[in-house]
């Protein structure tokens, strides 16, 4: 499987501009965008809803293009958490995405963490985690039960 060409992604930027291009790629179903956002390493992993550990670009490809092959992704990004350092960045974001179902277009919600680090090449995704979100999320609820695990 080739490689995705690094330098569709910017050079240098920051965290959040690799993290704009991903859900930018998500849109618009464009696999090559889309894997120049992710480090080059043989590590990097990936975890769809209620799917499996995706580990290394081959498979984070693979899956990316099975899933692009139903069309595109209708996803936008909201609500995003960040702690950040000079070398790596942590976003927690609430994807809403537009899905069709028996009853017509709906909103699904997916909560997501996407961890970035510095490279050489310049910031670049290293893992994407995403979960099935509630409707609850819609209306800003931020605060689960107290429960650990």
């Amino acid at each position: 499987m080739r490689k995705a060409k690094l330098q569709a992604a910017t050079v240098g930027g920051s965290a959040d501009e690799i993290e704009a291009q991903f859900y930018e790629a998500l849109q618009q179903g464009d696999i090559d965008k889309l894997m120049a956002c992710w480090a080059d390493e043989d590590e990097i992993i990936c975890v769809h809803p209620d799917g499996p550990r995706l580990v290394g670009s081959a498979t984070i490809r693979a899956a990316f293009e099975a899933m692009f092959a139903n069309g595109n992704i209708a996803v936008r990004p909201e609500q995003v958490s960040k702690v950040e350092s000079l070398t790596s960045a942590m976003h927690n974001v609430v994807e809403c995405v537009a899905v069709l179902s028996a009853e017509g277009p709906q909103e699904a919600f997916v909560i997501a963490t996407n961890v970035y680090q510095r490279t050489p090449q310049g910031w670049r995704m290293v893992a994407h985690h995403a979960s099935p979100g509630t409707s609850a999320l819609k209306q800003g609820s931020t605060h689960g039960s107290q429960v650990l695990h």
